[in-house]
């Protein structure tokens, strides 16, 4: 089978000829259609794993992905052959990943059947990003008319997040380039704050003089985001979903949340499916490109929404 793969940390991902997976008793085969492109695919590549999670050479990537199962463990209980399903391909040993025509997952893995009217395409872009958006929106129990301030709204996690915090009932500020403006409109940003023309923070400080009470922070280096939690009130929510909050700095300030990781599985997964097929929510795809594309979409920053592989 075709599939993408690096041979050993660190080195560029290229198509590779792999053999087919077999499933055990309690796993089943995907043949994938789709394959979401996630900044972690990337870090996954470069080595983040390395010494955090056991793995295998080559190492397929790719954490999200949908397809149809096509063969099930004699164990198997939950899929049956000819189930579209979309979930996350890291389980167990990273290495087995979505960037291939056929992968392998336990059943009790984050792994869901798509809902009637969501294309698998479509819905091989929700996993991580979506999942993680939910997640904080959780975390923060936003409440009606709050002012959640979104710094990074155009990127994966950001264009689920700004439609999950306008559901929730908030008062949501994007910060995006001029031109995404509308876009952001679109999903439920009630403003947009343009990053190119200046500091984030004072623009923001200049129409909320009074602060806002959720900061959602996706891209801010450790120093940029200390600036930003200047405008959040004593007792909202900072998040950082790249590691830059100093906790102990927020805990002085009565301020909750910090360096967050979303640990949603498939009841989480299933949820946000719903929601997308209710037409709550929408999955904004940037671009769709074939397999063989893969390490060049992986090295493009200032995507504005998801970017999948046709597989």
């Amino acid at each position: 089978m075709r599939a993408v793969s690096i041979s050993e940390f660190g080195a560029t991902p290229e198509l590779t000829d792999m053999p087919v997976p077999e499933p055990g008793p309690r796993e089943v085969r995907v043949q994938l259609e789709a394959a979401g492109v996630n900044p972690f695919d990337k870090r996954i590549a470069d080595g983040f794993l390395d010494g955090k999670m056991p793995h295998d050479f080559p190492l397929i990537l790719g954490v999200d992905g949908a397809g149809t199962v096509v063969e099930t463990g004699a164990e198997v209980t939950r899929f049956a052959a000819g189930d579209r399903v979309a979930g996350k391909f890291l389980a167990g040993r990273a290495g087995h990943g979505a960037f291939a025509e056929y992968a392998v997952l336990p059943e009790d893995a984050a792994l869901v059947r798509i809902p009637d009217g969501i294309a698998t395409m479509a819905a091989a872009a929700v996993p991580t990003a979506g999942v993680t958006a939910q997640d904080l929106v959780d975390a923060a129990k936003i409440e009606p008319d709050e002012i959640v301030l979104i710094v990074g709204a155009t990127g994966g996690v950001g264009v689920f997040l700004v439609q999950l915090s306008n559901l929730a009932g908030a008062h949501v500020i994007a910060t995006a380039r001029g031109a995404a403006a509308d876009q952001m409109n679109r999903l439920g940003a009630a403003e947009t704050i343009d990053y190119t023309q200046g500091s984030v923070a004072e623009q923001v400080a200049v129409l909320y003089p009074d602060g806002v009470d959720v900061l959602f922070d996706l891209v801010s280096p450790p120093e940029q985001l200390t600036e930003l939690t200047a405008l959040v009130r004593d007792g909202g929510n900072v998040f950082s979903t790249i590691g830059s909050a100093d906790q102990p700095a927020l805990l002085d300030r009565g301020i909750k949340g910090g360096n967050f990781q979303s640990n949603g599985a498939a009841p989480e997964l299933a949820r946000l499916l719903r929601r997308v097929s209710d037409g709550d929510v929408v999955i904004p795809i940037e671009s769709t490109v074939p397999l063989e594309q893969a390490a060049a979409v992986l090295a493009k920053p200032g995507a504005r929404g998801k970017t999948v592989l046709s597989i």
